[in-house]
């Protein structure tokens, strides 16, 4: 099966997957937050998807590989796994049930619309590294030949796909109006640097180049921050 063929089975698995463990929790055609997140931030991430194929379908096997090969990337994948679903479930039964409306306050329509915005602008920083990395693949490996990437947001930040990866989190909470699903998507986020710390030790080892480069730049996920 070539990589379009992989592709389209790919997002026909996990459009309605991801759809359902969304919305079928909040048991209501009202829970617009949700249905506002599908259509903007997961509609964002099929098109991308799609883009990928026609761009860069070497990218794009790259990102449809998804067997770790270190006993470290897979056990992030299982931590991942375990937080990221439960952390789309609770916000549907947030609204089911009303414990964000009861025990605190509901999520203002402008707060959860201008959290849609940030979740999308965390999602345009993946693209966007993904648009100058072709290497960006889902499993932490060093090919033959591979190149150091070092100009877009590489010259920013050390790990900018990561760093959208939080903005993302950090958004996506507040977009889908449950204050309850934090803590959930704040767990994500030392997921996060686990991988990135794993990754940046491979990185050193085995791409030629990379210790210079992390040297003239600094900052791995936030400028001036760390």
């Amino acid at each position: 099966m070539d990589v379009a063929a992989r592709t389209t089975l790919h997002i026909a698995v996990m459009l309605p997957v991801v759809a359902a463990i969304l919305l079928v929790p909040a048991w209501s055609l009202h829970f617009w937050q949700g249905w506002v997140y599908l259509v903007a931030v997961v509609g964002f991430w099929v098109v991308l998807l799609s883009w990928l194929v026609k761009a860069d379908p070497q990218l794009m096997e790259r990102r449809l590989a998804v067997r770790e090969k270190e006993p470290a990337q897979k056990l992030f994948q299982k931590l991942w796994t375990a937080i990221c679903i439960p952390a789309f479930i609770v916000p549907g039964l947030d609204f089911r049930f009303g414990w964000s409306r009861r025990w605190l306050s509901p999520v203002p329509g402008w707060a959860w619309l201008a959290a849609d915005a940030v979740a999308l602008a965390g999602s345009c920083l993946i693209f966007w590294t993904l648009m100058v990395n072709s290497y960006a693949g889902r499993v932490i490996q060093v090919e033959p030949g591979q190149k150091l990437i070092t100009t877009g947001p590489y010259a920013i930040v050390r790990h900018p796909f990561y760093a959208g990866m939080i903005i993302w989190a950090l958004a996506t909470p507040f977009a889908l109006g449950s204050y309850l699903a934090i803590p959930l998507y704040l767990l994500l986020i030392p997921v996060i640097i686990y991988r990135l710390i794993h990754e940046e030790q491979t990185l050193l080892r085995e791409l030629p180049g990379y210790a210079e480069y992390s040297s003239a730049t600094r900052f791995r996920l936030l400028k001036g921050v760390w």
